[in-house]
């Protein structure tokens, strides 16, 4: 008998370690349930949710298949070795299948499972199947992790034109085994229930999560590089909680572009291009993730960066998670978040540029409050947006360029409808005071929105001030957007 080990793979389509499994012999699926490693994590409970969720539509098409499903508890990862041998030694389990994950609390419990699993007897197969290309597989001349994302993509195409990764047949229809499925959960303990209205936005399931694709890769992708930095467009594709919970898999997004636009990567649409790049971006967080380990321990990608003087501003960040610095579209993106468990990309970058720039508060802040209320939160692709916005990380935007988000504001919700939408209390503004209602002086209906928390050009020399001190730190300037 051999046992599929779910984590963040859960569907059933394109599974590699699933199909791995089912090709071995009669298969059996288990997930661990782990609250006290999720809330250690950050984990939001949207996200939290939406795996039940997507946990139960899975049960139900691996009944199809009399594949079932069972629910175990390992509240920390320590405690996993020991559940999966358990399980393993009462359904007489020959091998242990798995999808490979990164970050280091992975990497210890996935050595440590197959450790205990085979002083036993019982082997441990693991397979990359989250990412296009393993890591440590495309590195530079010098043979080391790439620091920079566009080397990085220029060798990632090489590698796909010489070869695609291939989709991964779903398993066929099994005997029916004399075990059944277990019921998945309602909810777990120390995570609160989301809104309705929060669980209607993200439906879950495979086929919600295809019927997405196939609409983005139809008609949205031709205006993807045009549409997707104004948040009151639908511009984007609104994957990236499937794609976090493995509900899809990079190789179906993957095919898909290159489907809607005749097999071309680089050239062709421009619209597809630019989406493929993100699934790189992707791809590169998680290889830095795992080629620099220093970042999944809340350590800043570049060493001297450590040495920031950061505020400590209780009241500052209070106000910036409750929505209330007194600039609109910061605000606006932060109710956003709080109601959706999801931020549009360009308004992550502003609202953590504000946060770790006018503001001086340490990136870690920002990162951990996104972690705990975002859907499609990810170690990898949350951290790695993080230290970019505060000039930390890899790629990282030049410490001197600080965005402004009046001029983010007008240029990205020219007509103020983002910000209306999310903050009704500014409806009665024009489309040129909305973005910076200090500028009318409470009047126009405006009157219970607060001042702002700071001055944008004062913090802004701060912040310049407090990056320049930093050792080997040659490069001065100014680029504010």
């Amino acid at each position: 008998m051999q046992l599929i080990w779910l984590r963040s793979d859960l569907r059933q389509h394109d599974n590699t370690a699933l199909a791995a499994a089912a090709a071995r012999g009669p298969t059996v699926a288990v997930y661990l349930l782990s609250p006290q490693q999720w809330l250690e994590h950050d984990d939001a409970a949207c996200k939290v949710d939406f795996w039940l969720r997507n946990l139960r539509e899975l049960s139900a098409s691996l009944d199809q298949l009399n594949i079932p499903l069972l629910i175990r508890t390992a509240n920390h990862w320590d405690q996993a070795p020991a559940e999966l041998l358990k399980l393993c030694q009462q359904l007489k389990i020959a091998a242990v299948h798995v999808n490979e994950e990164y970050g280091v609390h992975e990497s210890r419990r996935d050595a440590a499972v197959a450790e205990t699993l085979k002083a036993e007897g019982i082997t441990f197969h693991s397979y990359l199947d989250q990412l296009l290309f393993k890591p440590g597989s495309v590195l530079t001349k010098t043979e080391s992790y790439f620091k920079v994302f566009s080397q990085f993509r220029k060798v990632c195409y090489e590698r796909l034109h010489r070869s695609m990764p291939a989709l991964v047949k779903a398993p066929g229809k099994q005997e029916k085994l004399e075990v059944d499925s277990d019921p998945v959960p309602d909810s777990v303990k120390g995570f609160s229930t989301p809104s309705q209205t929060l669980r209607d936005l993200w439906p879950a399931g495979e086929q919600e999560a295809r019927r997405r694709l196939d609409t983005f890769t139809d008609a949205q992708i031709d205006y993807y590089q045009s549409e997707r930095d104004f948040p009151a467009k639908p511009g984007t594709s609104q994957l990236s909680a499937y794609l976090a919970a493995g509900v899809i898999s990079p190789r179906q997004c993957l095919h898909a572009a290159l489907q809607s636009n005749q097999g071309e990567f680089e050239s062709g649409k421009v619209g597809a291009v630019t989406w493929i790049n993100e699934l790189l971006w992707r791809e590169f967080y998680k290889h830095i993730l795992v080629g620099y380990p220093r970042v999944s321990r809340h350590r800043a990608f570049r060493p001297e960066t450590e040495a920031l003087a950061w505020r400590d501003a209780p009241e500052d960040l209070a106000a910036w998670q409750e929505a209330r610095t007194g600039l609109p579209i910061i605000d606006a993106a932060m109710r956003q978040l709080l109601e959706t468990g999801w931020m549009h990309n360009r308004l992550r970058m502003v609202v953590a540029m504000f946060l770790t720039k006018n503001l001086l508060i340490d990136w870690r802040e920002g990162e951990r409050f996104f972690m705990r209320h975002l859907i499609d939160g990810d170690l990898a692709a949350n951290n790695g947006g993080w230290q970019w916005s505060s000039s930390t990380g890899t790629d990282s935007a030049p410490y001197f360029r600080i965005f402004n988000p009046l001029s983010q504001s007008e240029k990205f919700d020219s007509e103020g409808l983002f910000i209306k939408h999310w903050l009704p209390e500014l409806a009665g503004l024009n489309k040129k005071e909305v973005h910076n209602p200090a500028d009318v002086g409470g009047l126009f209906g405006a009157a219970d929105y607060p001042s702002p928390i700071v001055n944008l050009s004062a913090s802004r020399q701060r912040a310049l001030a407090a990056f320049k001190n930093l050792p080997s730190r040659t490069s001065t300037g100014g680029d504010d957007e």
